[in-house]
């Protein structure tokens, strides 16, 4: 799909939504953009999460714009693209405690395949959700987070509770072998400042805010081997500061007496590359979210470690 297609794609959806959104159609390609380029959605599922969206955000029907919609009903483990529409019968595993006013509940849930945040808006003016219910959630869009799926129902969400039981699927897994690999965007980066947007930046822009200052946090985007197979993992702030002994004011220290972040991210490959470690945690997409990791035995010499794993 070339840009000039998209293009064409985003004239048309602005047409659509002139006189209901203030909205540019630089603005319409970039989301295209990102959809088709960065996510590899086809380019049809991508013009309708992208109208779609903007049908949400002016407050307007699907059947406003004749056609209507027909999403997809998937399960908890499909979930893996942002910006989607869907539908899905899930469990209330857990709710917990919202950290700001514009959320009206958040917390987890389940089905057979596995388990999925989710977010219900303070102004969507939905019927609340109850631990341990079953639901018929449709339009519910997808999001995404350091690899991690979620949904957020919104206000053209429908909510229909079930008289049903549903057994939720475990999705943990454990893997185990040598730490080969930081990939890019490890160590001290910058994130959305934006109210629920938590989106790492890429040369100080967020995808969705466009410029913006940016709030410094660490991770680590780690590739272990396992000696079979390869996988890739994330650790959030706390395992990061755990692993390096590397505190986030730490780090930033150091990127300014360097003028140059990427030295966080050289110090932890120092200390971490070619050794062994046990993570457990939820798969989401290609990544294992870490919520806990070990250092284990392996080989006495990581350089031979890392030899090994770079001939495969």
């Amino acid at each position: 799909m070339t840009e000039s297609d998209l293009q064409t794609h985003a004239t048309e959806i602005h047409e659509q939504f002139s006189d209901q959104l203030d909205v540019s159609v630089k603005e319409i390609q970039d989301r295209l953009e990102t959809l088709v380029n960065e996510y590899k959605v086809p380019t049809s599922e991508a013009r309708r999460s992208v109208v779609n969206t903007y049908l949400d955000e002016a407050g307007m029907e699907r059947d406003d714009l004749g056609g209507g919609g027909g999403n997809d009903r998937v399960e908890v483990s499909d979930i893996d693209s942002p910006e989607q529409w869907v539908d899905l019968t899930a469990k209330v595993v857990e709710l917990w405690e919202p950290n700001s006013d514009a959320v009206a509940q958040v917390g987890l849930l389940g089905d057979e395949t596995g388990t999925v945040k989710f977010t219900k808006w303070s102004k969507s003016d939905l019927s609340s959700l109850e631990e341990g219910e079953v639901y018929d959630l449709r339009n519910v869009v997808t999001d995404e987070y350091q690899g991690r799926f979620s949904v957020k129902l919104n206000r053209t969400t429908t909510i229909e509770q079930l008289d049903e039981e549903m057994d939720v699927g475990e999705d943990a897994v454990e893997i185990e072998g040598a730490l080969v690999d930081i990939q890019s965007d490890s160590g001290l980066i910058k994130r959305c400042p934006e109210e629920d947007c938590t989106r790492v930046l890429q040369n100080g822009r967020c995808n969705e805010h466009g410029e913006v200052e940016g709030e410094f946090d660490l991770r680590i985007k780690a590739v272990i081997d396992d000696g079979n197979d390869v996988h890739e993992a994330i650790l959030d702030r706390d395992l990061t500061e755990e692993l390096t002994g590397i505190t986030l004011d730490e780090a930033q220290e150091m990127a300014m007496d360097a003028l140059d972040t990427s030295v966080v991210a050289d110090e932890m490959h120092k200390q971490i590359l070619g050794r062994y470690y046990r993570i457990t945690g939820p798969t989401y997409g290609r990544y294992v979210l870490a919520d806990e990791v070990t250092r284990v035995d392996g080989p006495a010499d990581p350089d031979a470690v890392l030899i090994k794993a770079r001939s495969i």
